[in-house]
């Protein structure tokens, strides 16, 4: 893109254990992960449609944010795993993305 900078994108700060211990107590039914550097949560729906429309709308805040969940569907099932791999580990923005994420799942 001639004539344009391309601003320098900063990495999050890794949350502390602390940090990370209080943000999960608000969150509900997500859980440490992996070796820890990772936080989890299995949501489940009424149908394929229903996890579907909430995958949807997942999708579409974690491009906003430019933040992107790993994560898994079967059927009413989805997997997810969220954790700022340029930080290596957990950060602001994971805790962000898994309380939108209890939203849009009705929680």
């Amino acid at each position: 893109m001639k004539g344009k900078t391309m601003a320098a994108k900063s990495i999050p700060q890794r949350l502390s254990e602390d940090q990370i211990t209080t943000a999960l107590a608000a969150l509900d039914g997500w859980s440490r992960s992996g070796a820890g550097d990772a936080i989890d949560k299995t949501f489940e729906f009424a149908d394929f449609g229903a996890a579907f429309a909430f995958m949807t709308r997942s999708a579409l805040a974690a491009e906003k944010m430019d933040h992107h969940p790993d994560w898994r569907n079967v059927w009413n099932k989805v997997v997810v795993t969220l954790s700022t791999h340029d930080a290596g580990g957990v950060t602001e923005r994971d805790i962000t993305q898994a309380a939108a994420m209890n939203k849009f799942a009705g929680g």
